[in-house]
């Protein structure tokens, strides 16, 4: 069995006992509060999912480095010839609010790139695994993105405001908008083809993109900035720009689109500092 098979199977094994752990937290109750800087909300929930993960996977892979979004950065993990890139729980507004739409996101990367990775919803009981070259399932089941190559018609993940703000000079045509607060789980859905892509013109990081990456590209897709740029790992930086998730036809639609973006030098720079 090659490292990658080995590593998703332990993957796939946190990321279910991680999950129910969730389960566990939701049903018992957990305190909430914001982050420094307005980084956003954690809870006593994120933090003990991320410290089970932690000694879980550093147990089974200790010479591994270890970048999570619930953990102090630890520049040695820059060393490592393999490292472990953690969501404990991606959603975590939606965690909060008891609604379905977070997961748990974990992924292997070396060299800058993913090589396993594991997206769960703990709600849907939704499985997704990616290994490099051997493709991406759903619950076991091969997955792969959809063929749609036109905006038009389109289901599309996002926010609903993005899409129907005025700094558009030509309307978007008519689509249909789902919105979900785990970029992650917004991925994954892409690639399992039952949304034909997604746009999130706000910054990312390591962890909430790394698993995610490697099943929309294993599915057939393709994950980018709104500018086309792909996606390096495991850097002195962990943040990215933006996201734009689709098959190949409808990816470079998007793109195409998101060039008439003009929003005001404030608004664009919650594009991490880029313009639109």
């Amino acid at each position: 069995m090659s490292d990658d098979r080995r590593d998703l199977e332990l993957l796939a094994a946190a990321a279910e006992s991680a999950g129910a752990m969730a389960l566990d937290w939701q049903a018992k109750g957990f305190r909430a509060w914001e982050k420094p800087d307005n980084q956003g909300p954690v809870t006593e929930a994120d933090l003990a999912v991320d410290a089970h993960l932690k000694a879980m996977l550093m147990a089974a892979r200790s010479d591994y480095g270890w970048l999570s979004e619930e953990t102090a950065d630890d520049p040695a993990r820059l060393a490592t010839r393999r490292i472990f890139v953690v969501d404990p729980i991606d959603g975590t507004r939606a965690f909060i609010k008891g609604r379905p739409f977070y997961s748990v996101s974990l992924a292997v990367v070396q060299e800058g790139r993913p090589r396993a990775g594991v997206i769960l919803n703990p709600v849907t009981r939704e499985l997704f695994t990616a290994q490099l070259g051997a493709g991406a399932r759903l619950n076991g089941a091969p997955i792969r993105v959809s063929p749609r190559g036109v905006i038009e018609g389109a289901r599309l993940i996002g926010s609903a405001d993005m899409f129907r703000s005025k700094f558009w000079p030509t309307p978007w045509p008519p689509i249909d908008i789902a919105t979900g607060n785990s970029i992650a789980y917004a991925l994954a859905q892409v690639a399992a083809g039952t949304h034909d892509g997604s746009v999130s013109l706000t910054g990312k990081s390591d962890w909430d993109l790394a698993a995610a990456d490697l099943l929309v590209a294993e599915a057939g897709g393709l994950a980018t900035t709104h500018m086309g740029e792909g996606f390096l790992y495991n850097r002195s930086g962990t943040r990215h720009r933006n996201v734009v998730s689709a098959g190949p036809e409808l990816h470079a639609r998007l793109l195409e689109k998101l060039t008439e973006f003009n929003p005001p030098p404030d608004v664009a720079q919650t594009l991490i500092g880029g313009q639109a």
